[in-house]
């Protein structure tokens, strides 16, 4: 699917390209769901209590969000962004996470709570939803980025004078449309998985009032959901408020890209808190 997706962008008239690159990740959006359905049936609770289950729910939410995100749009760009990022997590999930990380297992005593899947449910569809969305911003810097050199190349060289006019007529009104909509889409994204992940760290901390008599302890994993969500609240509190957009806009977003990692497998790699039954 992502080779099919990178394909499809360099020859944007083979529409067959485009629709057999949905069909795949339709494909791996049922498997991502058949295999939570087999693993609750047979398990009898919510498929979220270890790091092996939460991925293939990320991909899940990842794949499904591409999808309805796809048919909205009818771009190219969200699967050519996704597609690797699915890649990836299926790759770490079913490959270099040990064997004894993928089988289910009974839950501890602190996940033997209905707060389990609302809880969990919440904070991965708003990793889904944010990451999708901070990675349209670093898309936006990408172009930004080449724009200004192709840009710089042309002014820097005097017989391109007549060029330079021409070609800004013609490309800078195409590029400053794509410019826009990526912005436009990675600001509705973000909006979108911002109040998931409000209501996922609220969730969180009557859940652990309940299961450790605190609702908050500094625990790693909520430091940097904390951390997590202050990131994505001063980019919606500046775009709203301040009128930011464009290249401070996604530099903020881009930012949350590298937060949102380090929450969700950063800090698991640590090993330590109330939350490393997420790793080990």
């Amino acid at each position: 699917a992502m080779i099919s997706y990178w394909i499809s962008l360099a020859f944007p008239k083979i529409k067959f390209l485009f629709f057999g690159s949905q069909l795949l990740v339709l494909l791996s959006n049922f498997l991502f769901t058949l295999t939570l359905f087999i693993r609750w049936k047979n398990e009898n609770y919510f498929p979220l209590s270890n790091l092996y289950e939460s991925l293939i729910f990320l991909s899940w939410a990842i794949s499904s969000i591409h999808l309805f995100l796809e048919i909205q749009t009818k771009s190219r760009l969200i699967g050519a962004l996704s597609t690797p990022l699915l890649f990836f997590l299926s790759g770490f999930s079913s490959l270099t996470l040990p064997t004894e990380m993928q089988k289910a297992l009974p839950l501890v005593p602190s996940l033997q709570s209905n707060w389990l899947m609302m809880h969990v449910t919440m904070m991965m569809i708003s990793y889904a939803t944010l990451i999708l969305g901070s990675l349209l911003s670093l898309l936006y810097l990408m172009f930004l980025f080449f724009k200004k050199k192709k840009t710089e190349k042309l002014i820097g060289d005097p017989s391109n004078s007549l060029i330079l006019e021409t070609k800004k007529e013609e490309e800078n009104l195409s590029k400053l449309a794509l410019l826009q909509t990526v912005d436009i889409w990675s600001y509705r994204i973000i909006g979108l998985g911002f109040p998931f992940l409000t209501i996922g760290i609220i969730s969180g901390a009557v859940w652990a009032n309940e299961a450790w008599g605190a609702y908050w302890s500094w625990d790693p994993k909520e430091t940097w959901a904390l951390i997590t969500w202050l990131i994505f609240a001063i980019y919606l509190h500046s775009r709203l408020l301040k009128g930011w957009q464009g290249e401070k806009a996604a530099l903020l977003g881009s930012g949350g890209f590298f937060v949102i990692w380090i929450c969700y497998l950063g800090v698991n790699f640590l090993g330590k808190g109330l939350h490393s039954y997420g790793w080990v």
